[in-house]
């Protein structure tokens, strides 16, 4: 016999999630925090306990984290199908913030994607570092942020994870030199932190040559073998190359891809774009 999951649940679970407690979630689902705390133990009758609660802070067990990605999929999913049924054309603005190296890489097609099925929809677009995105996420500026972050380290929806690689010139010297000469996109990039710090543990000196905020400017820098940089292997030009392990630098971690959605905000238009982007990110998408 067919059994259907009640969607009403899985919203109030994902909206505990992303607000922290069943208070806040209640206000934002026009809900007494007693109606939301009986969706919950009904959910919790099928799942098992989703939250560890500590006085009034609420934090999703292992159970919970499993549940809240595949929720917050058939959310979007069914917010996407009742408004293609029930409002006909999608209207309205979405602005969606993204680092640099993601928006012409992997990005691109899906941003056009979304834009030939929803032309009547203003899409604003945001670049900058990480850090810098999920404070104006905060802050109300956007709808949408995209963000790269070590895996495990946020309440993010992780789409993807990808291998941090050292990247240089065609045939270049620059990871050869002492010290070592590095470009960054910028002092709040996702990644200085990690790759200095990967650098400090075998004492490898290092300067940096740039660090303006501008991804072309890197590449013209390592593609000139002024310096190496660090990017995901999925978003390394063509032109230039990955360092093999031999070229005697660190080995760098992993990045999740983490899509974050402003709790305030659950527009159909920012709805369907999430799904676009996590549907995009899919064939990215690896073991953690």
């Amino acid at each position: 016999m067919a059994r259907n999951l009640d969607i009403t649940l899985l919203r109030a679970f994902a909206t505990i999630a992303d607000h922290g407690s069943m208070t806040a979630a209640g206000h934002v689902l026009h809900l007494t925090q007693g109606a939301v705390s009986q969706q919950i133990a009904r959910l919790e009758v099928l799942c098992g306990p989703l939250f560890f609660r500590d006085h009034r802070e609420l934090r999703l067990t292992a159970t919970g984290e499993r549940l809240l990605g595949h929720a917050r999929r058939l959310l979007a999913l069914h917010d996407a199908l009742w408004t293609e049924i029930t409002m006909g054309a999608m209207e309205g603005t979405v602005r969606l913030g993204a680092p640099q190296d993601l928006i012409g890489t992997l990005l691109g097609p899906i941003l056009k994607g979304y834009a030939q099925v929803h032309p009547q929809v203003e899409l604003t677009l945001v670049c900058a570092a990480s850090p810098d995105l999920m404070r104006a996420l905060k802050r109300g500026e956007i709808d949408i942020a995209l963000v790269e972050e070590l895996p495990g380290a946020s309440r993010g929806e992780c789409l993807a994870i990808d291998r941090l690689v050292w990247v240089g010139a065609r045939g270049g010297a620059a990871h050869r030199k002492c010290p070592l000469p590095i470009s960054m996109v910028s002092e709040t990039c996702a990644f200085r932190t990690t790759v200095l710090e990967e650098l400090r543990k075998r004492e490898l000196l290092w300067r940096t040559v740039f660090e303006n905020g501008s991804i072309d400017a890197t590449a013209a820098t390592v593609r000139s073998d002024l310096a190496v940089t660090a990017w995901l292997a999925s978003t390394v030009p063509p032109e230039l190359d990955i360092l093999p392990p031999e070229s005697g630098l660190p080995e760098l971690p992993r990045f999740a891809i983490n899509l974050h959605l402003s709790p305030s905000q659950n527009a159909p238009a920012v709805t369907e774009l999430a799904r676009h982007v996590r549907n995009g990110l899919t064939r990215f998408r690896q073991p953690m």
